[in-house]
């Protein structure tokens, strides 16, 4: 059974867990109930280690949390619809026989509002909208309805925030509370049992890594006698086993300073960081290089082909990160690390392919470019923030960058005006 936090207000939060029951036999829920989303950093800091998953009510506190895990993996949040606003309207117009008139609005994005109103025949009329984040204070999303509702501009005002309602009730401001509803609910805990069964699947998969240590030849014959040399192998050999106990793996010495440790995937992704902190240890007790590569399969001889191709990755690059290759062919370069980036050599996009090979790109250039640009989140980026993450020089970015505007697989919007010295930077978007 998988154990799941639920965060929001504890309204929220007692809706949630009340109609998540229907999945009592798969799903522990777990309240972490809030005033105020920005208590959001410290809950899920204090409880990671203790849920399989989060479930959150809306999606700024989801924000909150996955920028403070650097993840939004096993996080899940509340999809909002135009119901919710549709609702508060109702209520409104039913009690104050105002609707869509003189009303104030917070709301993440102006879409949904957008989208509510485009689905009416008639035209609103002085609705004010304050969109938030995950900065905006309970307390500026107040003075915003109060300050609107002091000068006479509105007739009721419409919040996301259970906090925000209870203090504008307070000030006798008409308040109404954009909430979730039931069908919404229900959608999100099906997508969160879907992604359980995708992390059980994940965690069950076999997990091999391959460890050498670069050069070990050249260290036996500079040994000072076999004792030496023996003496560094079980150091080595203790430094491993200590890591592979934290896995629960096997560890395997196949001579010449290569080793295997078979384990499972979900073991290894949790260990990425003691992996890390391990590879140095051996670094720093043998005085070279230490190459890792890591495979996932459904059978060990999979998961052992697809880390000997890892390894090999690895080694053709002068860093020599960590390589991750997937069942599926998905190879994560520099794994653990703040430029970590995946790419898959398999597609099954015809267009994009044909696209590519009259670029004269290749496909894991393409591949590496776009899952940095979704990871960043970037809407438009330059040569230069190429250049720095992938570790290609501005040249091979800006001949990447060009070939791939002639077949309209990237497009140049214009030059960046803020730079003071030297050329402006072009500024491009993916298409």
């Amino acid at each position: 059974m998988y154990t799941v936090g639920v965060i929001g207000p504890n309204s929220s939060v007692e809706r949630i867990i009340q109609l998540g029951k229907e999945y009592e036999m798969t799903m522990n829920f777990v309240a972490f109930p809030y005033h105020d989303f920005h208590e959001t950093v410290n809950i899920v800091k204090d409880n990671h280690h203790a849920v399989d998953a989060w479930f959150f009510s809306g999606q700024i506190s989801y924000m909150v949390a996955k920028n403070t895990l650097h993840s939004g993996e096993n996080l899940v949040y509340i999809q909002h619809t135009e119901s919710g606003i549709y609702k508060c309207l109702l209520h409104m117009g039913f009690y104050q026989g105002e609707f869509l008139n003189k009303v104030s609005i917070d709301e993440i994005t102006n879409s949904h509002l957008e989208q509510a109103v485009k689905q009416l025949d008639f035209a609103p009329k002085e609705i004010f909208v304050k969109t938030f984040d995950v900065n905006t204070s309970t307390k500026e999303l107040v003075d915003f309805h109060i300050d609107l509702w002091n000068r006479e501009k509105t007739a009721g005002a419409l919040t996301c925030f259970e906090a925000v309602y209870r203090e504008l009730k307070e000030a006798g401001v008409p308040a109404y509370h954009i909430s979730t509803t039931d069908m919404e609910i229900r959608q999100t805990l099906r997508i969160l049992e879907e992604k359980l069964r995708a992390f059980y699947f994940k965690d069950t998969q076999i997990g091999v890594q391959i460890i050498e240590i670069e050069h070990f030849d050249k260290i036996s014959e500079k040994a000072k006698s076999s004792y030496h040399l023996q003496y560094l192998e079980l150091k080595l050999k203790e430094t491993l086993l200590r890591f592979c106990e934290q896995l629960d793996g096997s560890l395997l010495e196949k001579g010449n300073g290569r080793y295997i440790i078979f384990s499972s995937r979900g073991a290894i992704e949790r260990k990425i960081k003691d992996l890390q902190d391990t590879i140095y240890q051996l670094s720093h007790e043998s005085h070279t290089t230490v190459t890792v590569g890591i495979g996932y399969g459904v059978t060990v001889h999979s998961a052992e082909i697809n880390a000997q191709r890892a390894i090999q990755l690895s080694k053709e690059k002068s860093e020599q990160p960590i390589v991750i290759v997937q069942e599926n062919g998905t190879i994560t370069e520099s794994a653990g690390e703040e430029d970590e980036v995946s790419f898959s050599y398999r597609i099954n996009d015809d267009i994009l392919l044909e696209k590519l090979k009259k670029a004269k790109i290749s496909l894991k250039n393409y591949s590496k470019l776009y899952t940095l640009i979704k990871k960043m989140n970037w809407q438009e980026f330059t040569i230069k923030d190429l250049a720095a993450h992938l570790y290609w020089d501005e040249s091979n970015a800006r001949r990447i960058l060009a070939s791939l505007c002639e077949v309209e697989l990237v497009e140049y919007t214009g030059k960046d005006a803020q730079i003071s010295r030297g050329r402006p930077s072009k500024i491009y978007r993916l298409k």
